[in-house]
C-alpha cells in the first residue's frame, strides 16, 4: 500500500489526487488506482485557477504534518489532479511521519 509514499535522496514524494472546489480543505484517505497504486486523496476549498488549488494543496499539507511550506513543491502534475509532490527534509523522518499520521488517521 505505500506506492502513495516514496523517498528520494532529498525527502519523500506523495502521489496525492486533488479535488479542488470541495466544500472542505482535508486529507485522505487512501485510494487505490485502476493499475494498483495507490494515492492520497486532498479536498481544498479553491478553485484551480492560476495555480491557487496547488498552494492551497501546499499550505494544508505544511500545516498538517508542521513543515515550511518552502519545502514543499509540485514535482509533476502542476495542471492536473493527479500529482506527485516532493518535500525536502530528511527521507527517514519524513517516510516514518506519513506513515504514522495515516496509521493513526486511518486503521
Amino acid at each position: 500500500m505505500a506506492t502513495w509514499l516514496h523517498r528520494t535522496p532529498t525527502g519523500v514524494r506523495l502521489a496525492i489526487r486533488l479535488n479542488p472546489n470541495a466544500a472542505r480543505n482535508d486529507l485522505g484517505p487512501l485510494e487505490r488506482r485502476a493499475d494498483g497504486s495507490w494515492h492520497l486523496k486532498a479536498r481544498v476549498t479553491t478553485a484551480p485557477e492560476g495555480g491557487r488549488a496547488n498552494a492551497a494543496l501546499m499550505k494544508l499539507l505544511a500545516k498538517t504534518f508542521r513543515l515550511p511550506v518552502s519545502k514543499i513543491s509540485v514535482a509533476s502534475g502542476a495542471t492536473n489532479r493527479n500529482k506527485q509532490i516532493d518535500i525536502e527534509g530528511d527521507p527517514e523522518a519524513l517516510h516514518t511521519l506519513f506513515n504514522n499520521w495515516i496509521k493513526d488517521r486511518f486503521p
